[in-house]
């Protein structure tokens, strides 16, 4: 061979080496996608995150890492190559930060707040809210926080509560922060409450009420951006950036429990379901006045929302099960047994769905019939809290009476 036939060998190797390099990058990067707050990035629980394995091995995906973390159901977000939820161990809540490939502690922050284990094992109920390099978070009695996303750092800090003379639900704040544009918002008061999100100063709050239990939800109607929320007693739609309330919709369960985030179908139709056997209902706003355009038991969310997928709602009621109808009618399609008070999330257009008992299963989202495409049993306590998949990685977390556990499984397509 002669120097310059090698040569061109040589160039033309590290030119293919190269190409395969910007094509696993590009992939990479159409692959990847964070989950920077509770429900994901559109705040709807459906990730656009494609490429990952749906299909595993007998004994199931692979496990990255597993971390103990305390007791407590709160869900995970994932943002910029890191991993944050809370737990709370010896009545002390701890906000956590992991490497989210390896599961290293990059830093932790610990503050007192009692366990409270009322009918159930206690522990934090929010979800840390990414935002601007900042973290906010809320323990269920009202005490706020915002750190630095990179140290740890506590920025501002709040009580929500007692600052502002709000009254405590019975199971305390659970929804987790809302950031619009300059304010953070809180589901605490009669329908949210807004502090400046750099400072925590107070702007808006709506009564001294209890609040309900679910996560503000963004919507935009006649060109304002406004918010539902979950209150003790109602649903309601309020103007974002001032509070204003624009409709309230009578809607109560026994305990005043409404916890699951009311889904947007359209600018001003709502899906919206509880529990203790309250059921769900498709309501309809015009000029400011509600309507339920039907109202049925089909799917009763005491906990977790459902999930809107192609004219379809899919969730886990209070009964174990999970549930597919149609969103225009109210009409059921299926029912599937066994997922005790499990959740749901949808990612790549595929179901995934956690049990009670730990059991995950990945599901055709189709109204036909419950259509299973992958099972494993993945954690061993109670899984009251949603999966996240981000990244090619599935974080779920389970709780028992002493502490509770994240596992964060590889889901990564393999290549050669």
């Amino acid at each position: 061979m002669t120097g310059k036939a090698a040569n061109g060998s040589s160039n033309s190797i590290i030119l293919i080496l190269v190409l395969c390099a910007i094509a696993a990058a590009l992939s990479s990067a159409a692959f990847a996608a964070d989950w920077p707050h509770w429900r994901g990035p559109n705040y709807n629980g459906i990730s656009e995150e494609t490429g990952w394995l749906t299909e595993w091995p007998e004994a199931g995906p692979p496990v990255l890492w597993k971390k103990t973390i305390g007791v407590g159901f709160s869900t995970i977000s994932v943002a910029d190559g890191k991993a944050y939820t809370m737990g709370n161990t010896d009545n002390t809540d701890t906000v956590f930060c992991f490497d989210a490939e390896t599961g290293e502690e990059l830093w932790k922050h610990t503050y007192p707040q009692d366990l409270d284990p009322k009918y159930y094992e206690g522990g934090t109920l929010a979800t840390p809210t990414v935002a601007d390099g900042k973290v906010y978070t809320v323990s269920k009695d009202g005490k706020a926080f915002c750190l630095d996303a990179k140290s740890g750092a506590e920025l501002w800090k709040k009580n929500i509560l007692e600052d502002y003379d709000i009254k405590r639900t019975t199971w305390g704040i659970s929804g987790s922060p809302f950031i619009f544009e300059d304010l953070v918002i809180y589901n605490a008061s009669d329908a949210g409450l807004a502090l400046k999100k750099n400072d925590g100063a107070l702007v808006w709050k709506n009564g001294a009420g209890p609040g309900g239990y679910s996560t503000a939800v963004p919507f935009t109607s006649a060109g304002k951006k406004c918010l539902t929320i979950a209150s003790e007693k109602h649903i309601v739609g309020v103007v974002a950036a001032t509070g204003e309330v624009l409709w309230k919709q009578r809607w109560q369960t026994q305990y005043e429990v409404n916890a699951a985030d009311p889904i947007i179908v359209d600018s001003n139709t709502f899906f919206i379901s509880s529990g203790y056997n309250r059921g769900c209902a498709l309501m309809k706003v015009t000029d400011g006045k509600t309507e339920l355009l039907w109202d049925n038991k089909n799917i009763k969310n005491k906990m977790n929302a459902s999930v809107l997928w192609k004219g379809c709602v899919y969730g886990v009621g209070e009964d174990g099960v999970l549930a597919c109808l149609d969103v225009k009618t109210g009409q059921g399609k299926w029912e599937q047994r066994g997922f005790g008070q499990g959740s749901i999330t949808i990612a790549g257009g595929k179901l995934v769905v956690l049990g009670e008992k730990g059991n995950l299963v990945i599901a055709e989202p189709t109204p036909e019939k419950y259509n299973p495409i992958s099972e494993a049993d993945i954690l061993d306590g109670k899984c009251w809290t949603v999966p996240v998949l981000a990244n090619g990685r599935l974080y779920a977390r389970d709780t028992t009476k002493e502490t509770g556990h994240l596992v964060c499984l590889d889901l990564k397509p393999k290549t050669e």
